[in-house]
């Protein structure tokens, strides 16, 4: 029996935004909303059911599930293009080989140096890539609120940074660890920000002892 815990892909964007909150999020489960990310989980919802549109040669699947045994990750593609090509790979979906281009959906306008949507979209591509034996060399991020497009080439640089945060995440997990708060300009707008209380200054092993100690506090109730 296979009992390997797979890390939700989707919380690869969460650590390169803040490794505190990615912790919070993936150890102690809780989750804060604000307008912002209410209306990002909204216009996710509009768009997200798993279907498969077909038009030809030319197909499109939506919340398409992936994994990587490598690293150690599962979740969903928002989307992904599927264009019939005699050097492409078979999926499930069709009888013919095609290329794939996963598109990944986020709230809010255009924003280039959004490094952790990148990340996010480059690992999908590399769970299909393991998943069908293929090569994805490029991927696009759709901003909804705008309707507008970013094309991502899914450089080694890139991939890099993907094994590396899923190292990371995998630490944090494994470990059971709050890395330390660094207030800076982000936690302004963070869903997460009186929970997590970045400029009270504790350390992260005194941070887990005190969560230790309230985990054996509630056992002898």
């Amino acid at each position: 029996m296979n009992d390997k815990e797979y890390l939700p892909l989707s919380w690869l964007s969460q650590i390169c935004y803040c490794p505190r909150r990615a912790a919070i999020l993936l150890n102690e489960r809780v989750w804060v909303e604000n307008v912002e990310t209410a209306k990002g989980r909204a216009e996710h919802e509009r768009v997200h059911t798993q279907r498969i549109e077909k038009r030809g040669e030319f197909l499109k699947l939506y919340e398409y599930e992936v994994v990587s045994e490598e690293l150690g990750l599962n979740g969903k593609c928002d989307c992904i293009e599927a264009t019939r090509a005699d050097n492409g790979c078979i999926i499930p979906a069709v009888d013919f080989k095609v290329t794939l281009f996963p598109i990944e959906y986020k709230h809010g306008k255009v924003r280039e140096d959004e490094l952790e949507y990148k990340i996010q979209l480059c690992a999908e591509a590399m769970c299909l890539e393991e998943m069908y034996q293929t090569n994805i060399p490029e991927g696009e991020i759709f901003f909804i609120s705008s309707h507008k497009c970013l094309r991502v080439e899914l450089t080694e640089e890139l991939r890099i940074m993907v094994r590396n945060a899923a190292s990371e995440l995998r630490r944090i997990r494994e470990a059971f660890i709050i890395p330390e708060a660094k207030y800076g300009s982000k936690c302004k707008k963070c869903s997460m920000l009186e929970y997590c209380m970045p400029k009270v200054k504790k350390s992260a092993s005194e941070y887990c002892e005190k969560l230790k100690l309230e985990a054996e506090e509630g056992e002898c109730i």
